[in-house]
């Protein structure tokens, strides 16, 4: 047979293309060189306590990845060696857990590699994973086995009611479930990515820990209180119904009034910004008048109270109307003298003079005690003084004189202060005198007199009658009564 030369071309590309299919299989499908001579791979040896029904052959992973298989499972007198065949392409970190896992109750196992933190050296041929560092799964005949003796240990009428009312609650809630699952695992995933983070938080929770332990009796107390809180809610279950029922309409009615009221709020608002450091700093006046006010009140009631079923043709309380008038007399001391006071008839109503008038005698003095010369200073305690700003200052209180009433010269003081006091660095105002020479002082004091009695007041402040002023007085007067003093009433 004569072979063409088409035919020899044809032959050619056949064999090439067979050669070409016989390689593939060989080495990409077949694998022979590392099935016989292990070429691209190396070795490792992992111990374990028992086999685990692990086999030959049986899949190797890491991170959920096929990188190898199991090539042998040895007997040893303290266990059982896995040889495990590994790709030399895939750098698996010897920092790691071997663990043998189960596709499913009764499936095929395998062997996965969890790295710990993947920043160890890569493993080598002859590597050993120790017996510490892999894990079995349970025995599943073992699990079979105490599953069958717990459900036979349960009556058979319970276990369907176990079943039934299993039924009932998760019936139908296949989208919530699958919907917990996935956020189950979603969780995970994001705990493993903040691992670090977590472990930080697990180490360095026993103080937290502690404290809880050291507050035990504390968290005790506060259940029972919670727990009596709760009967209490239970004993008024109807109040709280009311409440719940009713709650939201008094809220909208709430929420009418501060529309109503949202226009004057923040200028009572800005209002009581003053008034509320006011209200801080005399806190313990407040206090004390709260804690006296229901004493008072008392007090009214038992004066009122004695006589109040009686036959008596009036109703009231028992008092004594003994009024001591003048017993003390009123003090006249820091106050404008006679010649300066405005009589009570007149009718106009000029300016208050600059400055402050109160009481001016000694604080110990035996009159007027409860004055404004005896007021306690809040800020600074054991200080009396008759303003604020003398409490708030390094002034101290100064009286004028030591007496109750005008001595001497009505505008001369012991202190040498100023009527009415004015407040420190200001000077008294200057009287308004006419141009040229200042008129002479006159050496007596003027007064006005009632020209019907002959009654006038004095420069003391006591009131005094003279006789020869008064319409009835004779018109004529000898020189013995001219020389007589004037009367007192």
């Amino acid at each position: 047979m004569r072979m063409t030369r088409r035919l020899w071309i044809q032959i050619g590309i056949l064999f090439v293309v067979a050669t070409t299919a016989f390689a593939v299989m060989i080495f990409g499908y077949l694998r022979l060189p590392t099935l016989l001579f292990g070429v691209g791979r190396y070795s490792v040896t992992m111990q374990l306590n028992e086999a685990a029904g692990l086999y030959e052959r049986a899949n190797v992973t890491y991170r959920g990845s096929e990188v190898g298989e199991v090539e042998a499972v040895q007997l040893t007198p303290s266990g059982v060696n896995a040889i495990l065949s590994l790709r030399s392409d895939v750098a698996v970190p010897s920092d790691l857990t071997a663990e043998v896992h189960s596709t499913s109750a009764v499936g095929e196992q395998y062997v996965a590699l969890v790295p710990r933190d993947g920043s160890g050296p890569p493993l080598e041929d002859g590597d050993v994973i120790t017996v510490a560092n892999t894990t079995v799964p349970p025995d599943i005949g073992a699990l079979l086995d105490a599953t069958d003796r717990g459900l036979q240990a349960i009556p058979k009428d319970d276990l369907q009611t176990v079943v039934n009312e299993g039924f009932t609650a998760f019936g139908g809630l296949g989208p919530e479930l699958h919907r917990l699952f996935k956020g189950s695992t979603a969780l995970a995933i994001d705990a493993d990515r903040n691992l670090p983070d977590l472990v930080n938080v697990v180490d360095n929770s026993a103080p937290l820990l502690d404290t809880q332990s050291d507050t035990s009796a504390s968290v005790r107390a506060w259940a029972d209180h919670l727990a009596g809180l709760t009967r209490e809610v239970a004993q008024h279950d109807q109040d709280v119904q009311g409440l719940l029922q009713g709650g939201p309409s008094a809220a909208d009615q709430a929420r009418q009034l501060l529309d109503r009221v949202n226009p004057t709020v923040p200028i009572l608002a800005a209002n009581l910004a003053s008034v509320a450091p006011v209200l801080v700093t005399y806190q313990p006046n407040l206090e004390q008048m709260l804690v006296l006010l229901p004493q008072a009140v008392a007090n009214s009631q038992g004066i009122s109270l004695p006589n109040r079923f009686t036959k008596l043709d009036y109703k009231g309380g028992y008092l004594s109307f003994n009024l001591n008038l003048n017993l003390p007399p009123p003090c006249t001391t820091g106050f404008l003298p006679v010649q300066q006071q405005r009589d009570a008839s007149f009718e106009d109503y000029p300016d208050r003079p600059a400055g402050d008038l109160y009481c001016r005698i000694p604080q110990d003095a035996p009159f007027n005690v409860r004055g404004a010369r005896n007021i306690p200073c809040v800020t600074k305690p054991g200080k009396r003084a008759p303003t604020a700003a003398m409490c708030e200052s390094d002034e101290q209180y100064v009286p004028l004189n030591d007496g109750m009433n005008w001595k001497g010269d009505p505008n001369a003081t012991l202190s040498g202060q100023d009527v009415p006091q004015l407040p420190p660095g200001v000077p008294p105002a200057a009287p308004v005198v006419a141009a040229g020479p200042a008129p002479p002082v006159p050496a007596l004091a003027a007064a006005e007199y009632d020209p019907a009695t002959g009654t006038y007041l004095g420069p003391d402040g006591q009131l005094y009658t003279q006789s020869d002023l008064a319409h009835t007085t004779p018109k004529e007067q000898t020189w013995q009564s001219m020389l007589m003093p004037p009367s007192s009433p």
